[in-house]
């Protein structure tokens, strides 16, 4: 007599090694994948996604791919997909979302003001702030700051380009050039600020224990704060005064050693990995 039951079983046990065969399969194509590309649209299993001019010839003149050639795409809001060239062309192109390959990964609410510098480490400085997690990136004019303008374009530009190539699924905003002194006349109320004071150079570090979500870390230019500036920090509420170590630091050199700080005391590199 043949059990009632095996026939299911097998049944299941077909499915199971079908699912295993075509999860290995996706994830073999997901390796092979090395193009992650920001598109200014929705995201979504089976959406299409229009090209522009700029990002066709990123992929076909570039990169020379083609249709039935597949990539990543984000957009800062729906998370990573999987996605088909459908259609290529010299001034634009198709692409299909396939499935999405990851989920949006929100940084901590984290902002980073920072004084303008000179152009290349400007870039540098936003590229690093989008890598190590900042949600948003704030220019200020302080009292010393040698730039008077910036590109705002330019530096989103930038942040996109670095969410592209360190696997980021989020986009921080980049704002234009504020002053120091509008924003903390505007300061929110639940928003904490390290702020990195190259006086203190060589003292010991003393980052109190918090729950606070929001927080801001403050460089700033290559002359540093003026007294003015100094002491109004020195009695803002909000604000906690830090040393980088016991060297002065340049100011690039400044935001990535500030954020690394922040990261490991309040952030959330310490959890990543873990469930």
């Amino acid at each position: 007599m043949i059990n009632p039951v095996s026939c299911d079983r097998v049944r299941y046990l077909a499915f199971g090694v079908w699912f295993n065969f075509l999860l290995g399969h996706m994830n073999t194509i997901m390796a092979n994948v090395k193009v992650r590309l920001y598109v200014d649209h929705s995201l979504g299993e089976g959406q299409s996604v229009p090209l522009s001019r700029d990002k066709a010839h990123y992929l076909f003149s570039v990169m020379r791919m083609g249709p039935g050639d597949q990539l990543f795409v984000i957009n800062g809001k729906d998370g990573e997909y999987l996605a088909e060239i459908r259609d290529a062309g010299k001034r634009g192109g198709t692409l299909v979302c396939l499935a999405q390959s990851r989920p949006l990964k929100m940084p901590p609410d984290l902002w980073l003001l920072f004084a303008p510098i000179k152009k290349a480490r400007t870039d540098f400085i936003v590229e690093k702030a989008t890598e190590m997690g900042a949600s948003k990136i704030l220019p200020v004019q302080t009292d010393f700051t040698n730039s008077e303008r910036i590109r705002q374009d330019r530096l989103q530009a930038h942040a996109i380009e670095a969410a592209e190539q360190c696997a980021g699924t989020y986009v921080p905003e980049v704002l234009g050039l504020q002053k120091l002194d509008h924003l903390l006349d505007h300061w929110p109320s639940d928003r904490q600020l390290m702020f990195c004071n190259e006086t203190l150079a060589g003292q010991a570090n003393v980052l109190d224990p918090t729950t606070a979500p929001s927080w801001a870390i403050l460089i700033g230019p290559e002359g540093g704060f003026s007294m003015r500036e100094r002491d109004r920090l020195a009695s803002f509420a909000a604000a906690h005064p830090v040393s980088l170590g016991p060297r002065i630091l340049r100011a690039d050199t400044a935001v990535v050693a500030a954020m690394t700080l922040w990261q490991i005391r309040y952030g959330d590199w310490l959890s990543a990995g873990q469930t």
